[in-house]
């Protein structure tokens, strides 16, 4: 049972299937635009964390189609200005999750959209449906709240047991600079006792790609609500634990998503590598 007493429309299920239209509908209109050529339009935290007006234009083609189609939800989205509805839930957006790879046309970027029952916040919202279109390949992942992960159709499942010394580990890293360097050497500490690290610069990709086995975990520190709420949806439906540090609920202090066999392994690791985790 969510928080709020749902209707038929506000099912899972239902959502599920409005925010994959929407989805499918901004990653198209994102790809024509990239195909027509992009420009930076401005930066947010750093001088190397850009917006384009793609990103901008995305979201209110997203904000137009959830309102039009439920006009009493609420919207969080990375570019706008927060929508306050009265429905209790709230849709949390990232029009294009992976601008820098979007910008150089580095197939690894992608539109995320999730549902939510409760505030806009990872710790006290319970999620009901996520999307994530990679525009470029086409493929879409997706969630519903007890409805099980899928890839185009099919059935996502987790690796287990794996041991974290044959692990495939993603991360990700911020654009200010004293923030990236430590993670920089937390990673170091980290690399000799896993498989390999991979960066692949959409956290949501991430997500989706521990959901799909391509990656047997993941971990990131800096990461804000629209960056995970639908990969991290898709990614625990798929069987993956999701937590944050010290055990808590994910958070822009961490996000770590293995299988349960792997996760504290993971967590233990981090701790000795220097993250509070």
């Amino acid at each position: 049972m969510t928080q709020h007493e749902t209707s038929d429309a506000s099912a899972p299920a239902a959502l599920l299937e409005l925010a994959r239209s929407i989805a499918l509908r901004a990653a198209e209109f994102a790809l024509d635009a990239r195909t027509a050529g992009v420009s930076v339009a401005a930066t947010k935290s750093t001088p190397t964390d850009i917006v384009t007006a793609v990103d901008r234009d995305t979201e209110a083609l997203i904000r137009s189609l959830v309102l039009e189609a439920r006009p009493d939800d609420g919207i969080l989205g990375e570019e706008g200005v927060t929508h306050v509805g009265t429905s209790g839930l709230n849709w949390v957006v990232d029009p294009i999750d992976g601008t820098v790879n979007f910008l150089y046309d580095i197939p690894a970027w992608s539109v995320s959209i999730a549902v939510v029952d409760g505030p806009a916040d990872p710790g006290a919202w319970s999620a009901l449906a996520g999307v994530v279109v990679n525009p470029v390949s086409g493929e879409v992942f997706e969630a519903s709240a007890g409805g099980g992960a899928r890839l185009d159709g099919r059935t996502l499942q987790v690796n287990t047991d794996v041991s974290l010394g044959q692990s495939l580990v993603g991360t990700g890293f911020s654009y200010a600079a004293e923030r990236r360097r430590a993670q920089a050497e937390v990673m170091l500490e980290l690399l000799p006792r896993v498989r390999d690290i991979r960066r692949f610069g959409s956290a949501a990709l991430d997500l989706c790609g521990v959901a799909a086995s391509r990656l047997d975990a993941f971990y990131e520190s800096g990461l804000n609500p629209w960056d995970h709420a639908a990969g991290a949806l898709v990614a625990r439906e798929a069987g993956a634990r999701i937590g944050g540090p010290r055990g808590s609920a994910e958070s822009i202090e961490l996000l770590i998503a293995a299988p349960p066999g792997l996760y504290a392994e993971l967590a233990s690791a981090l701790i000795d590598a220097g993250l509070d985790a």
